[in-house]
């Protein structure tokens, strides 16, 4: 017996959420941030100083010129409760490159397997200072070392830094739904495969909304839906 094309499409759909809406906008920052600062530990190390042409400086604010936010985790808050969905079977890597962890900012699923790598060839250290999951530190020494992590629980946000170069830091977020992003340099972002609902977005600032809830909205998807932010310096 043949089954329906359309009951094929949706099942396919379901398993691999490819048939979902695209949620996109971008976020843009109000208001003057305070300057970078020059992180002059990185530049007078032996090791980290070699790896660059110039001065290296924090990451607070990276703002375009038409004012767009990078490093912005964007994702559903709520509206899937109730809802189960598996991990990808993709891995997401954090690296430590130039004496820095890249990305700045990133999101997994629970049980997704986290790559954190040393593309550097002096010892690095890897500390998460994670509070609902299992914390952990250890040291890689070799570069190209690769240690997997998985975290189990869903957590918000995971602070990782390096006990040997203390200016180096990643914040991670740890989510049991595929529905999040990360602004890029121009401030934009993108969530695909969004099934129709009723959701509250929030977009999430480190620097901005550190230990406070970021910028909501209430947004109903019923096809490719726009969702802008901005967020206010006060």
């Amino acid at each position: 017996m043949k089954i329906p094309f359309l009951t094929v499409l949706a099942l396919a759909c379901s398993l691999q959420f490819v048939c979902g809406a695209d949620i996109s906008g971008k976020v843009i920052l109000k208001g003057t941030p305070p300057p970078e600062i020059t992180i002059d530990p990185l530049t007078a190390d032996a090791n980290c100083g070699k790896l660059h042409t110039g001065p290296v400086t924090t990451r607070h604010y990276l703002v375009s010129k038409d004012g767009g936010l990078a490093n912005v985790m964007v994702f559903i808050k709520s509206g899937l409760e109730g809802k189960t969905f598996p991990a990808p079977a993709g891995d997401v890597i954090l690296d430590q490159k130039g004496c820095l962890y890249e990305p700045y900012v990133l999101g997994v699923m629970v049980n997704q397997k986290l790559k954190i790598k040393n593309s550097d060839g002096f010892m690095h250290n890897v500390h998460a200072l994670a509070k609902t999951n299992a914390e952990f530190n250890f040291a890689q020494p070799t570069k190209d070392q690769v240690n997997e992590k998985v975290f189990t629980k869903p957590e918000f946000m995971i602070q990782f830094k390096c006990d040997v170069h203390g200016w180096m830091f990643a914040y991670v977020g740890v989510f049991e739904h595929p529905y999040f992003a990360v602004t890029d340099k121009d401030g934009n972002f993108k969530i695909s495969g969004v099934p129709n609902g009723k959701y509250t977005l929030e977009a999430y600032h480190v620097k901005t909304h550190r230990w406070k809830s970021g910028v909501t909205q209430e947004i109903t998807v019923s096809g490719d839906t726009k969702a802008d932010f901005t967020i206010e310096l006060k």
